[in-house]
């Protein structure tokens, strides 16, 4: 699971557009934290801090503890982040408060496992992960870092759906109306490569057997 991560802030005491653009001026990122029944507090996060954190792929999967300069701690998950449409830099970020008896809803990253022992795979099939990420309920001291997808015995044509998948105690999909698919073993390209040549050949020796067939009957 994932353990709290720890992002220094500073206070922030005015809202507004003009406030916001000196702070990236200086290098500073206007963020909000919500939630837990209690007022929304603004702080101001470095840049390049903020920036090292989102590029981990489990950025919103991850628990943070912000340490605000002259103030208390806070444990957050990241709901939101703002990036610049033309350069990528965050512009804006928002966390939910949580404790350790929050349930939260997160996309987890998928692993297979046991490509090996896919026949369809050894068969030269294709996997087509439908979802790299399956969105789970749990609690937020509880987050899974990946859940794992046993691809075992599947053959070309199967479907792995989230119901194969071992989740840990407390730990279920937000989607439940349904067993979505996560990966299929499709058919190998080469097959219908191959398949298609031999149509080809076929329509071709037909069509000179037929122009021969045609020039006998001429002469």
């Amino acid at each position: 699971m994932s353990d709290a991560h720890t992002l220094p802030a500073q206070p922030r005491d005015r809202a507004g557009k003009g406030t916001a653009r000196a702070a990236r001026r200086s290098g500073m990122v206007p963020a909000v934290v919500y939630g837990g029944k209690k007022t929304p507090t603004m702080i101001l996060i470095e840049e390049r801090v903020l920036k090292k954190q989102a590029a981990r792929a489990a950025f919103f999967g991850t628990v943070y503890e912000i340490k605000v300069e002259g103030g208390g701690t806070e444990k957050v998950l990241p709901r939101d982040l703002q990036l610049d449409p033309i350069t990528d830099i965050p512009v804006h970020a928002d966390f939910l408060r949580v404790t350790g008896a929050s349930r939260v809803a997160v996309a987890v990253p998928v692993t297979f496992i046991n490509e090996e022992a896919a026949p369809g795979l050894k068969q030269g099939g294709v996997l087509n992960v439908v979802r790299h990420e399956v969105e789970l309920s749990c609690r937020a001291d509880a987050i899974p870092d990946s859940i794992e997808a046993d691809l075992t015995g599947k053959e070309i044509n199967d479907s792995l759906h989230i119901s194969e998948v071992t989740l840990p105690d407390g730990v279920e999909p937000t989607i439940t109306d349904r067993d979505f698919t996560i990966a299929t073993i499709a058919a190998p390209s080469v097959v219908k490569e191959e398949a298609a040549e031999e149509q080809a050949d076929a329509s071709g020796e037909a069509a000179t057997e037929e122009a021969a067939e045609d020039k006998k009957a001429e002469d």
